[in-house]
């Protein structure tokens, strides 16, 4: 059932009604869809199964606007959403799921915008750890990516905690991206490889095995030992901790990846559905699912000339 079709009294009911890992109460409606569910997902198994999707959650302003909610609302329903499609991506088989969840441009947002996603950020992610949380029901293993160090100090230790409680889970890795964007995590990966580098000329050089390497001028043969690859880039960006994206879903209708994973997309498949994400549904995820499907050897044959 999508939020779209719920009036604002009809929404508070609707979360009423849900328990704490997004689940409705138990009933024949809810068994048809799982029904429905488990058929969709059957017929999509006969082709390749995306490793990794990722999400630009995009709309959950304009949606509590539409439907008269109060300040705040079109979050809260955007979390639901949430905990529905990381469901439906573990029954898909799906091993990683990214969510752009708080870019370094919302830090620009209102005072009390800003602090009531931080708040609000904080409440979720302590959530996590409930032993009846969906993470621990589906083992999932929770990253937080970006530069932490722009969160305050509660919502980091919040982050940090949830990373240490799941670390040990392996069956499905969340990758959620917070004060974020991929300018900075393309300049933090180039700062960590320079001084990678330097660090391994000076050692060279100390043991004699540099050849000089540090001193004025240098040889061009030596340019390969002081150079930066692109290998090593890839090693120090923040999503280091997941394959690149085979699918890009974000809603709204918006084609933009307003700076997010702009280095791990080059080849994946962009998938821009006009609902705002708290109306995104499983149809969405099929239909995402099923043109990457179609478009598989192009994307693969892509990849391997990159």
């Amino acid at each position: 059932m999508s939020f779209s079709m719920l009036s604002p009294q009809q929404c508070k009911n609707y979360e009423m009604r849900l328990n704490h890992s997004g689940y409705f109460e138990d009933g024949v409606f809810v068994k048809l869809l799982d029904l429905i569910r488990k058929c969709v997902f059957h017929v999509l198994s006969f082709g390749p199964i995306p490793t990794h999707i990722a999400f630009i959650m995009d709309g959950n302003r304009r949606y509590a606007k539409k439907l008269n909610l109060v300040e705040g609302s079109g979050y809260k329903a955007g979390f639901f959403s949430l905990m529905s499609m990381l469901k439906y991506c573990y029954e898909l088989g799906v091993r990683y799921v990214t969510i752009y969840a708080f870019s370094i441009d919302n830090f620009k947002r209102g005072h009390e915008e800003t602090k009531f996603l931080m708040n609000l950020m904080q409440e979720k992610i302590e959530g996590l750890i409930r032993e009846e949380s969906i993470v621990n029901r589906f083992g999932m293993r929770v990253h937080f990516v970006g530069n932490l160090k722009l969160l305050n100090e509660p919502l980091r230790l919040a982050a940090e905690r949830v990373m240490s409680a799941t670390a040990k889970n392996s069956r499905m890795v969340l990758s959620i991206c917070v004060a974020y964007s991929s300018s900075n995590e393309i300049l933090h990966a180039v700062q960590e490889s320079c001084e990678e580098k330097w660090d391994e000329i000076r050692l060279l050089d100390e043991s004699g095995a540099g050849y000089g390497l540090i001193g004025i001028g240098g040889d061009v043969k030596d340019d390969s030992q002081r150079s930066i690859k692109l290998a090593d880039l890839g090693r120090h960006m923040y999503m280091a901790v997941a394959p690149y994206p085979d699918i890009l879903i974000r809603t709204s209708g918006e084609t933009r990846l307003s700076n997010f994973l702009l280095w791990q997309s080059t080849n994946c498949y962009l998938y821009s559905p006009s609902v705002f994400w708290p109306e995104i549904g499983l149809r969405h995820l099929f239909w995402a699912t099923l043109n990457y499907q179609r478009n598989y050897f192009y994307l693969e044959k892509k990849r391997k000339q990159s």
